[in-house]
């Protein structure tokens, strides 16, 4: 072979060489499979804090059978939007410290996307931060002194609040009792009996009535006789009793045996059969301000009524009608917002329009409810509904 054929071969193999090269470096053709959407949740973990046991251990029962009696039913009908919910409940024992672990506990372990709870506002008060910070909407049922839901946007309740509760015991007293004298008596210890007995002294005075006696109590105290021989002293024709049943139901007594005569008015604390049981004769008569009567006449209440009755074997308290009416909100805020997330239910819960078993449920600004209170009076050992009152 000639120097110059030589020469084309070895370029022509040069050639073919770069060619094949370059084929097998070159990037291969790949297929990139669409990512799987996101299973749909098919569970919304919702949390239940009370005080199951301790000191208001009867509301707190009476709180977790009426939301779970809600939820159980709800979960009988298929759901919310395809998710079962599942609850996760927390007994807070009536204690601070107890109510900020139990709220720590649900958010940050068990997952919840909203809370139900709690019961007493003091307890509230040191959960609400919580849920707050780490923005899980919470509601409680029954904690009426209006700083809970000052706490923050994520915080709302079911349940009207003292300044409403004040005006209605203060207006009964002044425009259908005809009374203008009136004691208090209450546990200082106690952020919903305080601000209850402030309310009430300020409007009842505002309408012309005078506080002859504003006297408070150490939380756990359950001798009584210091105060009410003061109050005796200048024999009021009202004394209203701010506080739980327990030591309503004592003071009632301690009162009577005294000899003092005056009419007894108190708030939604009174709230218990207890209250019959340790009061007996001695709280006859005394009438108080609630939020709920099982003699409503409103259909949806009376279902309420003879479903909790059939399942728990007694007549609900307004306790665990609030509870009820709470996880009505609740599971009505997730429809709407068609999502388990914290802040869309938040978002979609400040929008509530919805009827309940005490009727029409609306929010205000501060994610207080707008409702009608009820005032019930003690007859034969049982609250009998006397008189509504609108706000």
């Amino acid at each position: 072979m000639s120097k110059r054929n030589v020469l084309l071969a070895a370029a022509a193999l040069l050639v073919a060489c770069a060619l094949i090269l370059a084929v097998g470096c070159a990037p291969k053709e790949t297929t990139t499979a669409a990512a799987p959407a996101a299973a749909a949740p098919t569970e919304v973990r919702i949390g239940i804090v009370a005080p199951i046991t301790g000191d208001a251990a009867t509301f707190g029962i009476s709180t977790k059978n009426g939301a779970q009696l809600y939820f159980d039913q709800v979960n009988a009908a298929g759901g919310i939007n395809g998710m079962m919910i599942r609850t996760f409940v927390e007994d807070d024992k009536g204690l601070t410290d107890e109510g900020a672990t139990a709220f720590s506990k649900l958010i940050d372990q068990n997952k919840v996307s909203v809370i139900v709870g709690t019961v007493m506002s003091k307890v509230s008060l040191a959960g609400a931060p919580i849920a707050q910070s780490k923005g899980i909407p919470m509601i409680s049922p029954t904690s009426t002194n209006p700083a809970v839901t000052l706490v923050g946007d994520y915080i709302f309740r079911a349940c009207f609040i003292d300044p409403f509760q004040g005006l209605v015991n203060a207006k009964y007293a002044i425009n259908t009792l005809n009374m203008k004298k009136a004691a208090v008596l209450y546990d200082a210890g106690n952020d919903y009996t305080k601000g209850l007995a402030e309310v009430f002294r300020d409007e009842f005075t505002k309408m012309g009535g005078q506080i002859v006696a504003f006297e408070s109590y150490a939380t756990g105290t359950p001798d009584f006789n210091a105060q009410l021989v003061k109050i005796k002293a200048v024999n009021p024709e009202v004394l209203f009793l701010p506080n739980y049943y327990n030591d309503t139901g004592l003071i009632a007594k301690q009162a009577r045996d005294m000899g003092i005569t005056a009419q007894f008015l108190g708030g939604d604390g009174w709230d218990s059969d207890d209250l019959y049981k340790i009061g007996g004769a001695a709280i006859e008569g005394g009438v108080f301000s609630n939020h709920f009567t099982h003699e409503s006449t409103l259909p949806a209440a009376q279902k309420f009524v003879s479903d909790y009755v059939a399942k728990f074997g007694g007549k609900p308290d307004a306790l665990a009608a609030l509870a009820y009416e709470a996880a009505m909100i609740v599971v009505d805020s997730i429809k709407r917002a068609g999502s388990a997330e914290p802040r869309a239910i938040r978002d979609a819960m400040a929008t509530t329009n919805l009827d309940t078993i005490t009727g029409r449920i609306t929010f205000d600004a501060t994610r207080n409810p707008i409702k009608a209170a009820v005032l019930l009076e003690v007859k034969n050992g049982a609250a009998v509904y006397k008189t509504s009152v609108s706000p």
